[in-house]
């Protein structure tokens, strides 16, 4: 790649960083979760009305399953994420710009990655990957399509039952990686106002 097309593939990157940066996911004011264990909200807010970008490459909004709120471990909680089958080792990509908050490993969620929106509001959780990505570290920058890690079957997606497990989260001031208060990402990715 010539200096040239360097530059203006910068110039392309910071511009679309800049215009991300500018929008807005909802009301500042909405409801934290009470305890960990809550049932979902039965609508999510206008967050509705600014579609995500599919994390998981070659996968389409028709082929998203709106698996939010249905029941988990024998009924003591609710899934609060929506769950995206793919192959093993299919490319995981970053559903919207940020900055990598933590890299975890839980019992639960397996190798996992919490991604922070640039402004703080919403964290974009991505669970059971097989791998991270090379050179992928806490504090990166990332933008919208970068490759994060590998869809896997890590934590209790059970062996073989390789998907993504991606949950976003409204964010106060303060909250941690792990905190927030969840929020349906299916019509976010599936670019429907209509959710349960």
């Amino acid at each position: 790649m010539t200096k040239l097309g360097a530059t203006i593939l910068a110039l392309i990157v910071l511009a679309v960083i800049g215009f991300a940066s500018m929008l807005t996911f909802g009301p500042e004011n909405t409801p934290r979760s009470a305890t960990p264990n809550k049932a979902p909200a039965a609508r999510t807010p206008e967050v509705a009305n600014i579609p995500l970008s599919i994390p998981v490459a070659g996968i389409t909004a028709n082929q998203l399953t709106n698996t939010w709120g249905d029941t988990r471990g024998g009924g003591s909680r609710t899934h609060e994420a929506i769950d995206i089958m793919a192959p093993a080792h299919t490319p995981v990509l970053a559903a919207g710009p940020g900055s990598i908050e933590k890299l975890f490993y839980s019992k639960a969620g397996g190798t996992t990655l919490y991604v922070r929106s640039p402004d703080r509001r919403w964290s974009h959780y991505y669970a059971h990957l097989a791998d991270y990505a090379p050179g992928v570290r806490e504090g990166m920058t990332v933008t919208r399509g970068m490759l994060l890690g590998y869809v896997g079957d890590t934590g209790n997606a059970g062996p073989g039952n390789t998907h993504l497990h991606f949950g976003v989260s409204r964010m106060a001031p303060g909250d941690r990686w792990h905190q927030g208060t969840p929020v349906n990402p299916y019509p976010l990715l599936a670019g429907k106002r209509k959710v349960r």
